[in-house]
């Protein structure tokens, strides 16, 4: 009798570790204290036993158990909450579908100061999933774009078929080649041009060392004009022009001597009157010397 009771028991712990075992492979803690509130939907595409149960994108419980009820056609989900967790009324529950296929609850809380209590039901909402977005917003979309995506590869294929674009190809195909050939004389060009750089560099230090040669020239010329007397000399310049036009204003001041025989133009006049007396006083002369002179002989 102990060996069959020792063995009752082992197949009975066995079978418990077992059970154990497969329900926290499926994420479900047994050990740990929950508290349990329920909800009804009319499907459950992708929702499976363990499932997050999710407040803001953090989880606070799974899904323990999904039941089918005859009697109302809807499905009962059992949801484990976390202990701490007090949910509000007015709260609701929804499925939300992944692009994956999986589905996860999530709650939105209430603003209710009153809780349900442990054991109620949450009410469900239908909720709008990541696929059912997919297939409410986006799909219609992409059928709105289909015809003209469909008009857009119509035109293409036109543009594709059309023989002026072939030709375009041929005529790429030959500034290709051109450019090939303005790039490989290029290159010849550059090479002559590398291989003319030194004698090109070799003039330009003949210049550069030439240059040097005139800065030394000038530098001592600078030098030589530096030691030069430019100020006295300056001065002196400066002195005779200054004398030159004192000279000038006499000149040409009517009040001086040299201003007036410059300037009187009765002086001018008289000495033209006398010159042209004295001139006709020598043709005179000449022309009756005896008048003017007197030769006695002894």
């Amino acid at each position: 009798m102990k060996k069959n009771i020792l063995i009752a028991v082992t197949v009975i712990a066995s079978l418990c570790i077992l059970y154990w075992g497969i329900e926290f492979l499926k994420g479900i803690n047994m050990f740990t204290p929950a508290n349990f509130y329920y909800a009804k939907f009319d499907k459950v595409n992708g929702l499976v036993d363990a499932a997050p149960v999710n407040i803001n994108g953090f989880p606070v419980g799974q899904v323990r158990e999904i039941k089918y009820d005859y009697a109302t056609n809807q499905i009962s989900v059992m949801m484990a909450m976390n202990k701490d967790l007090k949910l509000p009324q007015g709260s609701e529950v929804r499925i939300e579908s992944s692009i994956t296929g999986t589905a996860s609850l999530a709650i939105t809380l209430g603003d209710s100061d009153v809780f349900y209590k442990v054991g109620d039901e949450i009410p469900s909402v239908t909720g709008g999933g990541l696929m059912d977005k997919v297939s409410n917003e986006v799909m219609p979309k992409v059928m709105n774009i289909v015809p003209k995506v469909d008009s857009i590869m119509g035109n293409v294929n036109a543009i594709v078929g059309n023989p002026a674009l072939q030709s375009s190809i041929y005529r790429l195909d030959a500034i290709t080649v051109q450019l090939t050939n303005s790039s490989q004389q290029l290159t010849q060009l550059l090479t002559s041009l590398n291989k003319s750089v030194p004698g090109v560099m070799t003039n330009v230090n003949g210049i550069t060392t030439n240059l040097n040669g005139a800065s030394d020239n000038l530098n001592t010329m600078s030098g030589t004009l530096k030691s030069l007397p430019l100020d006295s000399t300056v001065n002196q310049l400066n002195a005779t022009i200054a004398n030159i036009q004192e000279l000038t204003g006499k000149l040409n001041d009517t009040n001086s001597s040299l201003g007036l025989l410059l300037n009187d133009k009765s002086l001018y006049n008289n000495a033209n009157r006398a010159v042209a007396d004295l001139d006709s006083l020598l043709v005179d002369i000449k022309k009756n010397p005896k008048r003017y002179i007197h030769i006695k002989v002894f």
